[in-house]
């Protein structure tokens, strides 16, 4: 059985899903099965439209890469992509085939069960977001609500679809997937992560001047789903704790309103850096005493922060800024590596973040919970189950 995955990025990419991605298809490869991915070209001068690396044959499709945040350009981006993939994909797949669609651009899934259709292949969807109703949530364009009959039907006439946590796959349920159709396979950290001694980002520390600074770390896209102006906002208040530093590190829409908004209210203390190469992730993540994931209010069903799992295999507390009842939330209170406050409870964040800087025998506590859960959620059980799932296909 051949299986086709079809997402905008993959290696050499270093974006998540690009990360995942290759993770499962090597590992896939390595298994004896045959791997093919269809993705984009992140650099046509350079990286060749066709090449077999670790046993995955893989298809680069020419497409637009725009990095400005404007959504105009994610959206032609989104569509050539779209077009080039399923005219790759289209002329690739046979009967027999499975095709696992992920979700960038999103309704990928959509058009290639089409394709399945036309071909004799089968689909499984692979959601890591959950379009249209993240849209919905972040641009108040209700209608999109159009859109939904058809990934429905979609999703109802595929073979398997594979959410990242149970609020996911509840949304699923209730677009009339049953039960039988649904798995949950949270994702995992990138390979190679491990729990950091807290000497181990010391020269990083040095060269950023963050000698002798509780670090309170944001790593990761600063993108719209991430509700950040309330970080900015614990940071005003913690300004006269000499002590304590924020950090955020990535790229994404928000990132130039904060820096303003940081710079507006004489932050001195947050510092703003850009993505750092793959082979720094565990400096990188190992640099923060305590980590913050954060979500939108009203996304929190439709996607599921996976920078939570780098985080948790380094060994490092986490603070979850968003809604106390979401999945990533209650995962990491009920796992005792971290808290969870709501978006305008900047008080209790700000007595919370002054008690991890002063108490380093809690912060080692959390810290080995994380690991502990970080054991549990690794690529290798990951990729184990999703070989469970094509054999069952």
């Amino acid at each position: 059985m051949r299986v086709i995955f079809l997402n905008r990025f993959y290696w050499p990419d270093e974006l998540a899903t690009a990360q995942l991605l290759t993770d499962l298809a090597e590992a896939l490869a390595a298994a004896g099965r045959d791997v093919v991915v269809i993705t984009s070209n992140p650099d046509a001068a350079r990286v060749p439209r066709h090449e077999t690396r670790h046993g995955v044959s893989i298809e680069r499709v020419s497409s637009s890469r725009s990095s400005h945040p404007r959504l105009i350009r994610k959206a032609i981006d989104f569509i050539t992509y779209h077009i080039g993939a399923m005219a790759r994909l289209y002329s690739l797949s046979r009967r027999g085939d499975t095709i696992v669609a992920m979700t960038d651009p999103p309704l990928l899934g959509v058009s290639a069960w089409l394709v399945a259709a036309c071909r004799g292949a089968r689909v499984i969807h692979w959601v890591q977001d959950i379009y249209p109703e993240l849209a919905i949530e972040l641009t108040s364009h209700s209608w999109l609500r159009i859109i939904r009959p058809l990934r429905n039907l979609a999703w109802r006439r595929a073979s398997m679809c594979v959410t990242l946590g149970r609020d996911m796959a509840a949304v699923l349920t209730a677009a009339g997937v049953a039960d039988r159709q649904l798995a949950v396979i949270p994702n995992w950290p990138p390979a190679g992560l491990a729990p950091q001694p807290q000497t181990a980002s010391a020269d990083l520390r040095a060269r950023w001047n963050l000698a002798d600074q509780f670090v309170v770390a944001y790593s990761g896209n600063l993108g719209r789903v991430h509700d950040l102006d309330p970080v900015i906002a614990l940071a005003d208040v913690l300004r006269d704790d000499a002590n304590i530093s924020f950090v955020f590190i990535g790229a994404g829409a928000q990132r130039a309103a904060l820096e303003s908004k940081a710079k507006r209210c004489g932050l001195d203390r947050v510092h703003f850096f850009p993505p750092q190469a793959r082979d720094q992730l565990a400096a990188i993540l190992g640099l923060g005493d305590v980590h913050l994931v954060t979500l939108r209010p009203g996304c929190e069903r439709y996607v599921f922060p996976s920078k939570l799992y780098g985080v948790a295999a380094v060994g490092r507390p986490v603070i979850v800024i968003g809604p106390r009842e979401s999945e990533i939330a209650r995962i990491v209170v009920e796992g005792h590596f971290g808290r969870a406050f709501g978006r305008a409870e900047i008080g209790p964040l700000a007595t919370e973040i002054r008690t991890l800087a002063t108490d380093p025998a809690e912060c080692a506590r959390r810290s080995e919970a994380a690991a502990r859960f970080a054991r549990t959620h690794c690529a290798t059980l990951a990729c184990e189950r999703w070989g469970a799932l094509l054999d069952a296909v």
